[in-house]
């Protein structure tokens, strides 16, 4: 029985995140360091032409990994979105969202 409530459960979280993840909007940014992000609507979030590590904390805020950085987006309430990276060594800043 656990583990059938575990599978169930297990389910459940997945269609949260990708319910989540259908939030993202069409995004082109550029950031310090020649790093360029694109996002598709509804994702994936792409790092210099390559798709990016996704995880979602929540409908309004998403992380991608790849290529040594990390990028933020945030969707304001306006339905905005904000972007800004974190990279090798500590580097980080905001990226102009084009």
């Amino acid at each position: 029985m656990k583990t059938f409530l575990g599978i169930v459960v297990a389910a459940a979280a997945i269609t949260v995140a990708g319910q989540a993840a259908a939030k993202i909007p069409l995004v082109n940014a550029t950031c310090p360091g020649n790093i360029e992000v694109h996002a598709d609507q509804g994702g994936p979030i792409y790092i210099n032409g390559k798709e990016g590590k996704l995880k979602v904390f929540n409908e309004n805020y998403y992380e991608a990994k790849g290529g040594g950085v990390t990028i933020s987006l945030t969707i304001n309430p306006d339905g905005t979105a904000d972007v800004s990276y974190t990279g090798k060594g500590g580097a980080n800043g905001v990226c102009t969202v084009k």
